[in-house]
């Protein structure tokens, strides 16, 4: 996938100037990440995030930063609805810490919950989720995400276990788009009817729109960041032709908002979104967390995020000197691929 030509491009020494490296502590451990590392710019239409995964390599990491300068530098587009429906995100955490997790979402009617963690089982997996359905009621939402850990086996017979839960779908439960086209026929010769959700497929692919092609997914998640930004994202999603979902990737606040726009934009959405994360983090860099109320997210409340990120904040949570360096001399690398 091409690193997309980011509007009114900033000279490296303007970023640098304007950098500021926070590591915020999780309330839980979640995609292994006990304390989220990221860069908020200040650019001349608002501060922006750049926070790509330090496993990523420097291109990813240049898709991320166009995402970025598309925030803070470029303009976005136009909404066509100022809320968007937000789930509540339920880490791989014992059935017993279900209930304290919930709790931070304020009556939000979808929940996604993490499966098929390293050194789990399935049952705990069908505990997890049994807990969430028990505490939310059978009107509520509930996807699972497995982040392409199980084979297309493990996957048919862990969908089958949850099945009965009431799924609305599956989230990347294999990793390759060919494991996902032979899944969605084993469940179909199966009689399990859970549709299956793309992430990693989509946000990490050279050719993002490959799912679609081969009849992978049901549906297609999208975030702003891993996608190069907002517009490049409504562009993935019109043309693979499928519903989509907006998530987030364990975003601050300021990041958030972008995902909240680009859900905003959407012509058609059907689905809750995954833009409650700042729920996970234990601090944030706006003194009012992007935390959905009633379920929901506006932009109004996003466009705010991104003006009021707190310098005391930004102090109070400064990453250690050798990761502020680590992260400049990245930042560096990632500029010169734009």
């Amino acid at each position: 996938m091409d690193v997309p030509e980011p509007p009114g491009l900033p000279d490296l020494p303007e970023l640098l100037a304007g950098a500021h490296v926070v590591a915020l502590p999780m309330r839980v451990r979640f995609r292994g990440v006990d304390v989220r590392e990221a860069v908020l710019l200040r650019g001349p239409r608002g501060w922006a995030e750049w926070a790509p995964f330090p496993e990523y390599d420097d291109r990813d990491a240049a898709r991320w930063l166009a995402a970025a300068l598309e925030l803070g530098w470029g303009e976005l587009p136009k909404p066509v609805r100022g809320q968007v429906g937000v789930n509540a995100t339920v880490p791989a955490v014992a059935a017993a810490q279900v209930e304290g997790v919930l709790a931070r979402y304020d009556r939000c009617r979808t929940a996604k919950v993490k499966v098929a963690e390293r050194g789990q089982t399935l049952a705990d997996d069908v505990e997890r989720v049994t807990e969430v359905r028990r505490l939310l009621g059978p009107d509520a939402r509930v996807r699972v995400d497995a982040n392409g850990a199980w084979s297309v086996d493990a996957a048919r017979d862990a969908l089958s276990a949850l099945a009965p839960l009431g799924l609305e779908y599956a989230e990347q439960p294999c990793a390759t788009v060919e494991e996902l086209a032979a899944l969605r026929l084993a469940l179909a010769r199966a009689g399990v009817d859970v549709p299956i959700a793309a992430d990693e497929s989509i946000r990490r692919a050279e050719d993002p729109l490959r799912v679609a092609r081969e009849g992978a997914a049901d549906l297609v998640v999208v975030k702003v960041a891993p996608l190069g930004g907002v517009r490049r994202a409504l562009e993935i999603v019109a043309d693979a032709g499928l519903p989509a979902v907006v998530s987030s990737a364990l975003d601050t606040s300021v990041g958030l908002a972008g995902g909240v726009r680009l859900a905003a934009a959407l012509p058609q959405l059907d689905h809750d979104c995954g833009l409650g994360t700042a729920a996970l983090l234990a601090a944030d860099v706006v003194p009012e967390p992007l935390v959905p109320h009633a379920g929901s997210l506006t932009t109004t409340r996003a466009d705010a995020a991104r003006s009021a990120v707190d310098p005391a904040l930004l102090a109070a949570y400064s990453a250690p000197s050798e990761r502020v360096t680590w992260w400049r001399q990245r930042l560096a690398r990632a500029h010169a691929l734009l």
